[in-house]
């Protein structure tokens, strides 16, 4: 059996509404045989779905089954095109053709835009929230004729909601998304056929601020992209006759009362089922740009899940509080009835204080608030529009006494990503500490990769991002999420090269950041290296070279700026920076830990490079990969002479200015020992705890690893008190702490400034577990070739990962018993692995078992301590066992 399954555009199935010419097609094979590998394949793209009218036929020999990029004629807006592939495994071995796909193209030109931007003149403002109410209106037409296909085209200067005959049309949330708007606004497309009537429609629109002019930031700014709202529709009506119809917005549209009342992401939402009264304002035409519109880049926002709460809680104070029994992002969906006028409230928050009271003092200034004036006509069921909360607990007021658990819901919503990720063991910490890590980046990955998404602030903080990122691409498919998101860091990057703190830019590099507020900070390493790292590891999990070109300018000229610092390009040496964020090796009442900024600085400097000359290298520019390279050297030439003394030490005596200078590789060898060790007694003189911030804390468990002491990062895992990764575990945590005690050990707070209960930043330590419990790293980009390692420890029984790759899942599942290990592998086809068995006491006896077993297996042995043998295997499923050594198992 051989077949081609999971056709792919652009990452998607069967897309409607793209605007890349040249979009690429990725497949998976099924097969019934194992070290399965694609020779040639065949795509064709037809008109038709019958493939009677062909327009592209490309046969190739070739092993690629991902990215493969469109060449044929140039395609037309708004066509449809089909296409359907083969592949041959050996000369004589070929599969059918899959099943046919599509995808179909967006409006291209900016003169086939027809529709006009419309607003509402005369709406009112929120005197609670002080933001502007949103605007409805509506436009009314007929059909007289068959449809064949009829497609939407939208988007808005705020967020939309369209409906079609009172029917909401998609399932996407908070469109159009948040992009720079001054450089991108994103257009969905949704067909709508099955929802038109044979006579009279009805389409309608409703607008809210949302990012465009609502409030954004902990400093009270509205209005980053402008004080108008608008909306933007474009119908196109295909009849079975070949005619066509367009329907557009213009000021033929009618205004609509709207019963929100306001609308905002920080404040919440205010809702009057009663009669709206009053001229429903005038429908205006805006002279606004068409330029920058684009078809939707990323999966938008939908309801993901929904959860039911555990608990209606009567606080100590008397108060009636939901609990949802997960810190959750989205909103409550409830069922209630009331008394014409009657005002019901939600108000959220993330956790309860030391006393079991409602808590919100860590919101700062969002209100995160609903209220609902009921109508008196009976029950009713509501959910909020264009705002959502980060909560866990929901203080509720106005509720009759009756209320039940089961009139309420949580719902549940992130940006659409696939889900690829599965990571579980034999110890419950470390599966809660997973299920935290996941929750945090379902929270925070709405649109933009927010650093938090509860209190008056949700940015897109670089860093953050950047130290995730890997963590993040084990969890879910982010390939579009960040490709959309970088193309937004490309256009804030300032003049001079520098990459805002926060993408899409909101502050303008106004921010004061440091400890004596003089100094305003517009860019810092490690936050800016998000311009580099982002694209390298989205094509280091998914092989696709398209977002190293596209943002290759960005890189080039971030690396460009930091050169052009100070007196030495070969260091980072001037200016204010972050450095450390929120180590706990700081001074008392700062945020800056103790590590010299500028080493940091010069390390991240150094890293960047060595990712930009292996991508120019990728890329065949070879001038820039042989320039780079030199800064590269020269670079760690530097960070050498004025950071490492004659002896081999450290200037810096930290836990974390060891952990980059030891996983940036910026050590001369005859150090390298020397250092890591001293990393090992700098912990120990902690009490084997970490005291790391926003910059050490992602790579500590790595550089331990890496460097021979494994046994040291396990004991810092699965430590349980504070600080460590378990102590928020042990504190009910069910996402990722800002702060290593945002919840200290006699229960009060760290802080009341800035202490978000689901940041996902220190969750960064995810893709660690992957790559060292289970073992599944990537050796060729894409898991083309994929490494498993797995380096079990005294302290598990069992641990299994699952990733779906491009190429179909890759399973690793390890178990011991007694003295016996085994080990199962499932490689996807068209891949290969190299498998490194550990602690094996009999290699000589296991590697006859196993050519035996699996006759293709090729043993490299290419790792050099004892008792560890490797050999590569083609795709298939496999599995190991044999007798462990568990005399040198590591000792937790």
């Amino acid at each position: 059996m051989l077949a081609v399954t999971n056709l792919k555009c652009n990452y998607q199935t069967n897309p409607i509404g793209i605007d890349d010419l040249r979009p690429c097609f990725s497949w998976q094979i099924k097969s019934s045989e194992s070290a399965v590998l694609q020779q040639q394949y065949q795509i064709q793209v037809a008109f038709d779905e019958n493939f009677n009218d062909i327009i592209w036929n490309n046969r190739s020999f070739s092993v690629d089954s991902v990215h493969i990029p469109y060449d044929g004629p140039n395609l037309k807006s708004r066509q449809r095109y089909y296409y359907r592939v083969k592949v041959w495994i050996s000369e004589h071995h070929e599969s059918p053709w899959s099943q046919v796909g599509f995808w179909e193209m967006g409006i291209l030109t900016e003169t086939e835009w027809k529709a006009e931007w419309i607003t509402v003149k005369g709406r009112g403002t929120s005197a609670e929230f002080g933001s502007r109410s949103p605007f409805s209106c509506s436009k009314e037409f007929k059909i007289e004729k068959k449809i064949k296909k009829a497609i939407v085209y939208a988007t808005s200067l705020g967020v939309y909601e369209l409906k079609l005959n009172n029917i909401k049309v998609g399932t996407d949330y908070f469109t159009p998304g948040w992009t720079d708007y001054n450089h991108q606004i994103q257009y969905q497309a949704y067909d709508i056929t099955s929802l038109l009537q044979s006579d009279s429609n009805k389409l309608s629109a409703t607008v809210g601020e949302g990012w465009y002019s609502g409030y954004l930031g902990w400093q009270k700014r509205k209005d980053s992209y402008g004080n108008i709202n608008a909306i933007f529709v474009q119908v196109h009506l295909d009849y079975t006759d070949g005619q066509e119809e367009i329907i557009i917005s213009d000021s033929s549209w009618i205004g609509e009362n709207c019963n929100i009342i306001a609308s905002d992401l920080y404040n919440g939402e205010i809702y009057d089922a009663r009669e709206i009264e009053g001229n429903p304002g005038k429908v205006i035409v805006l002279n606004h740009s068409k330029k920058e519109l684009v078809a939707q880049q990323n999966e938008p926002v939908r309801i993901m899940e929904e959860i039911a709460p555990i608990a209606l809680l009567k606080t100590p104070s008397g108060e009636t509080v939901l609990d949802m029994g997960q810190n959750m992002v989205g909103w409550v969906r409830f069922k209630a009835n009331g008394d014409e006028g009657r005002k019901l409230t939600l108000v959220h928050g993330e956790v309860l204080d030391q006393y079991g009271n409602f808590y919100r003092e860590n919101l700062r200034n969002a209100a995160q608030k609903i209220i609902y004036i009921c109508n008196g006509e009976g029950e009713f069921e509501y959910e909020p529009h264009f705002t959502f909360q980060g909560f866990r607990y929901v203080k509720l007021t106005g509720f009759t006494e009756d209320i039940k658990l089961s009139d309420f819901k949580g719902i549940v919503l992130h940006s659409a990503m696939e889900e690829t990720g599965a990571f579980s063991t034999s110890d419950a910490h470390l599966n809660q500490l997973q299920h935290n890590i996941l929750w945090g980046q379902k929270g925070n990955f709405v649109d933009v990769p927010t650093d938090c998404p509860q209190r008056d602030e949700r940015l897109g903080w670089t860093a953050d991002a950047q130290i995730f990122a890997r963590t993040a691409s084990f969890n879910m498919n982010t390939a579009l999420f960040f490709s959309k998101w970088l193309k937004d860091l490309a256009f804030n990057q300032y003049a001079d090269g520098s990459v805002p703190l926060v993408v899409p830019d909101i502050v303008k590099g106004q921010i004061f950041i440091t400890d004596t507020n003089e100094e305003i900070l517009k860019t810092a390493a490690a936050w800016g290296d998000a311009a580099v790292i982002n694209p390298w590891t989205v094509y280091l999990c998914y092989g696709d070279k398209k977002i190293l070109e596209e943002q290759y300018t960005s890189m080039k000229r971030w690396i460009n700026y930091i050169r052009s610092q100070g007196e030495n390009e070969y260091l980072w040496d001037s200016g204010a920076q972050l450095g450390d964020w929120l180590a706990l090796d700081n001074k008392p009442g700062s945020k800056f830990g103790a590590t010299d900024e500028s080493l940091i600085a010069t390390a991240y400097y150094a890293h960047s490079v060595k990712i930009f000359s292996e991508i120019a290298k990728i890329l065949y520019k070879f001038d820039d990969y042989k320039t780079y390279c030199e800064l590269h050297k020269n670079i760690k030439i530097a960070y050498g002479e004025k950071f490492i003394d004659k002896e081999g030490d450290l200037t810096c005596q930290t836990q974390t200015a060891h952990i980059i200078s030891l996983h940036f590789d910026l050590l001369p060898e005859q150090f390298k020992r020397d250092v890591a060790k001293k990393l090992v007694t700098l912990i120990k003189m902690k009490g084997v705890h970490l005291d790391t911030g926003f910059v050490g804390t992602p790579y500590i468990c790595h550089a331990l690893a890496e460097n021979g002491y494994i046994e040291v990062a396990y004991a810092l895992l699965f430590q349980l008190d504070y600080p460590s990764w378990l102590y928020q575990v042990e504190n009910g945590a069910t996402t990722m702490w800002e702060h290593w005690d945002g919840i200290k050990e006699d229960g009060s707070f760290w802080d009341t400034e800035m202490n978000s209960f689901n940041h996902y930043a220190y969750g960064s330590i995810g893709d660690w577990m992957y790559q060292y419990i289970t073992g599944i790293d990537i050796l060729e980009a894409g898991y083309k070739k994929t490494k498993i390692a797995p380096q079990p420890t005294k302290r598990l029984n069992n641990a299994k990962a699952s990733l779906m790759t491009m190429y179909g899942v890759l399973s690793v599942s390890w178990e011991k018993n007694s003295n016996q290990f085994s080990l199962d592998v499932i490689v996807p086809h068209n891949t290969t692995a190299i498998i490194y068995l550990p602690l094996v006491k009999n290699p000589i006896s296991l590697q006859e078992e196993i050519i035996q077993k699996y006759p293709t297996t090729r043993f490299n042995y290419l790792d050099t301590r004892p008792e560890v043998f490797s050999f590569e295997i083609g795709s298939g499923e496999y599995g190991f066992k044999y007798e462990y050594n568990l005399k040198k198992e590591s000792n937790v």
